[in-house]
C-alpha cells in the first residue's frame, strides 16, 4: 500500500470512530423504571446524559483527523498519539457511564421522584457499545498515525513546490525583472 492511501485509510479510520462515537452519544444508553416510587416513571438516558465525556472526545478525535491531515513528522506522531487516548478515554468513560451507580446518579439528578424510596429497574442497551467500539477504532487510527506517519506525505507538499513561480506571477516586476536577466516568462505555460 502507497503512504498516500495509507494515511487516507487511516483517516477514514479516524473520521469513521469519531461518527460512531457521536452517533452513539445522542442515543439511549439507559432506562431507568421506578415502579415503586411515589408516582411510578419511566425516564430514558442517553449518552449524553450519562456523562459528556464520550461525545467531547468524539468530537476531539474529529479535530484530531483534520490535525492528522495537515501536520507532518514528529507532530503529526504527538496527533496519532493524542487521538488514541481520545479513543482509550472514549471506551474507559461509556463503560463507566453505563455502571449501576452511574445511571442511577443521572437519574436521581433529572427527577427527584427517584430518591424518594424508589427501587429502580435499570435496562441498559447496546449503544454504549457502539461508542466503545468507536473508541477502539480511534485507538487504531492514533497508533497507526503514531507509527507510520513519517512516511506518510503531507497535504501541501506539492503546492510548497509551486509557491515560488506563483510568487513571481503575483508580482508584476518580476516578469520584467525575467526578461531582463534573458528568461522566457512564458516558458513554463509551453511545458
Amino acid at each position: 500500500m502507497t503512504p498516500g492511501r495509507e494515511r487516507g485509510l487511516t483517516a477514514v479510520l479516524c473520521a469513521a470512530g469519531a461518527g460512531l462515537v457521536l452517533l452513539a452519544a445522542g442515543r439511549t444508553w439507559a432506562t431507568v423504571k421506578a415502579q415503586g416510587s411515589i408516582t411510578p416513571f419511566t425516564q430514558q438516558l442517553t449518552g449524553g446524559d450519562l456523562g459528556g465525556a464520550p461525545g467531547a472526545l468524539g468530537w476531539a478525535g474529529l479535530a484530531g483527523l483534520a490535525a492528522l491531515l495537515a501536520t507532518r513528522g514528529r507532530v503529526r506522531a504527538g496527533v496519532g498519539v493524542l487521538i488514541a487516548l481520545f479513543g482509550v478515554g472514549i471506551a474507559y468513560a461509556s463503560t463507566v457511564a453505563v455502571q449501576r451507580s452511574s445511571v442511577l446518579a443521572a437519574a436521581g439528578d433529572k427527577s427527584a421522584l427517584l430518591r424518594l424510596g424508589a427501587h429502580p429497574l435499570l435496562d441498559v442497551n447496546l449503544w454504549w457499545v457502539v461508542s466503545v467500539a468507536g473508541g477502539v477504532v480511534l485507538v487504531v487510527a492514533g497508533m497507526l498515525t503514531a507509527v507510520r506517519s513519517a512516511h506518510w506525505p503531507g497535504m501541501s507538499a506539492r503546492y510548497e513546490r509551486a509557491a515560488p513561480r506563483r510568487a513571481a506571477e503575483d508580482d508584476p516586476s518580476a516578469m520584467w525583472k525575467s526578461l531582463d536577466r534573458g528568461e522566457d516568462p512564458t516558458a513554463h505555460e509551453r511545458s
